[in-house]
């Protein structure tokens, strides 16, 4: 961790942490928090106070910047002189594999930053994808920001979610997790976590009614105790590994008689947006429930229809045809037609069986890492998503407690090809739809950003993302600025000037685009691609407005580093 002047770059202070993986090495971000200043309390009638903090006597650490640990940590660190919070859980660091029973890493990480609401500091997790039916549970908790003590837990498989545990026990294993980054209305008091699915992910046959209660949901929780408010499901029985991957983004949504109600916006790896009212849960605009085809696995819990948010966009998750096949070349063109030809493909919801399926958009998206940006003086969303649509093939097996398990990596091209899911009587082959040139199959644009309006529920325009120049066939790089527009990992900024800022392409720029038309404004070249997204900040010295970006490197590249690289808006 690294603290460095606003203005210049330089180096004021680091902490060297150390934390190790297998797989996944990353840390997506901090929260801060600050003792000296009044504790922001709710608004909203019924709300529980945020709970009151206290420094014990001679405690230096008023300021602190909180982070999350690929290895499971959860560590304090003094914000003015980068030491440990002496005070807080074990000389500044919290175990958070306490509980947790086997959760031996890669099985069980911290990928998303810590989440600060009011007092309290929530922590979810990410479970490893498709390994075995015996995982670390998705357990929500929150901690005392000053002591690191755990204040609740929210336990998903639990049907008391907020028992306490006693010696010896642990949380249910395999529950639902919640992986990517949460919010937090400090109006109510409430923070706002997205939920993946439980393991294995592509087979439900011994799920639970909690697993199918939370799995792929909204879960909205008081800050303060831990307690459910609200649930509102996404996808029923995810068989696709839907996980909401966002932060929802909080709004007030333009009401038709003129009014505004709070309301949370998200998008999902299917393509779909949702708007929910922010104090009951329920949909603002229309959903409804269709029927999709289901198959033949033995036991599965197939679900006859599926949530479609069809009062918004859906954003490249229209049905495939036959003539949606594309190629670089004429030959590329006709090995896709014929792969295309040779699945079976029922749309959006096309469940896998032991013969190959098709889903697109596939598990990496529609929209996924990153979140939406909003605009809220002119109620504009602006979304960027992927079209990678994915293959998959369920292959039986026997039930064989020596089989070995995958061990959950999701490298560059790691996740893909055949791997057991152990304790069950299926393995699963899958990789993403590509031509024999590794260029998806269908037509471009792979990857866009778009802006919609909230008050019309229309998309208002939409660009293709990025180039081919720092990607192209056989991992060789085109170098050619060809706007066909790439899959998107990272999400956008909204300034109030009226720029969107974007990173998450496969090429090595950050972009600013003009949020009512998005014509492309201005671009820099980083030194590698980023999957981060841009923030923002004023100096309190000179007033000048900066945008930051972290450059780590572009999903689909090889290339590596570790730049943060400030840019100056014009005065």
């Amino acid at each position: 961790m690294i603290a460095v002047d606003a203005d210049s770059g330089k180096e004021i202070w680091k902490r060297e942490i150390n934390a190790k993986s297998q797989v996944w090495n990353r840390c997506r971000g901090l929260a801060y928090f600050d003792a000296t200043k009044p504790l922001p309390q709710p608004t909203v009638p019924g709300s529980t106070p945020a709970a009151p903090v206290e420094l014990a006597a001679g405690d230096s650490c008023q300021r602190r910047i909180l982070m999350n640990t690929i290895d499971a940590r959860l560590v304090a660190i003094n914000a003015d002189n980068g030491e440990f919070c002496a005070n807080f859980g074990h000389h500044g660091v919290v175990d958070l594999k306490a509980g947790m029973g086997d959760a031996a890493d890669p099985k069980y990480q911290l990928t998303s930053a810590p989440t600060l609401a009011g007092s309290t500091v929530v922590v979810g997790g990410r479970v490893a994808d498709n390994v075995q039916t015996d995982m670390p549970g998705g357990v929500l908790r929150g901690f005392n920001v000053i002591t690191g003590e755990m204040r609740w837990a929210f336990d998903p498989g639990n049907e008391n979610p907020n028992s306490t545990l006693k010696p010896g026990q642990t949380f249910v294993r395999s529950t639902p997790n919640s992986w990517a980054p949460m919010s937090y209305d400090p109006a109510m008091n409430t923070v706002f976590l997205p939920m993946g699915s439980s393991s294995v992910d592509l087979w439900g046959a011994n799920r639970t009614a909690l697993d199918h209660k939370y799995g792929a949901s909204i879960l909205a929780l008081d800050a303060t105790t831990g307690k459910e408010k609200w649930v509102y499901q996404t996808v029923h029985n995810d068989l696709w590994d839907f996980d909401v991957p966002m932060q929802p983004s909080l709004v007030d949504f333009p009401m038709k008689d003129g009014s505004s109600k709070p309301a949370v916006v998200f998008g999902g790896k299917t393509g779909q947006i949702f708007v929910l009212d922010r104090h009951t849960g329920k949909p603002l605009t229309e959903v409804k429930e269709l029927p999709v085809k289901t198959r033949t696995i033995p036991g599965e819990q197939y679900s006859a229809t599926q949530p479609f948010s069809v009062g918004m966009p859906q954003i490249g998750a229209e049905k495939l045809s036959e003539s949606d096949m594309w190629g670089a070349t004429p030959f590329d063109q006709l090995m896709c037609r014929i792969s295309f030809k040779s699945m079976r493909y029922d749309g959006l919801f096309t469940a896998p069986d032991t013969d190959v399926s098709l889903s697109f958009p596939g598990s990496l998206g529609g929209m996924n890492w990153g979140g939406l940006s909003t605009d809220p003086n002119n109620h504009y969303i602006f979304v960027n998503d992927m079209r990678l649509g994915l293959w998959v093939q369920m292959i039986p097996q026997k039930i064989d407690a020596d089989t070995p398990a995958s061990n959950g990596g999701e490298s560059v091209n790691a996740g893909m090809g055949a791997v057991p899911l152990k304790g069950t009587p299926y393995g699963v082959n899958k990789n993403r739809f590509m031509s024999p040139l590794g260029i998806p199959c269908q037509k471009p644009p792979f990857g866009t950003l778009s802006a919609i309006d909230l008050k019309t529920q229309k998309v208002v325009w939409q660009v293709p993302a990025g180039t081919v120049q720092d990607t192209g066939p056989f991992g060789i790089k085109m170098r050619a600025q060809m706007p066909v527009g790439m899959p998107t990992l990272g999400g956008t900024l909204a300034t109030q000037g009226g720029l969107v800022f974007i990173a998450g392409t496969q090429d090595y720029y950050l972009r600013a685009f003009d949020s009512s038309t998005g014509k492309e404004l201005w671009k820099a070249r980083l030194p590698v691609g980023s999957g981060g997204s841009p923030m923002s900040y004023i100096s309190p010295t000179t007033g000048k407005q900066y945008i930051l970006i972290s450059a780590g490197g572009a999903r689909q590249s090889p290339d590596r580093g570790d730049y943060v690289i400030a840019y100056a808006l014009d005065q």
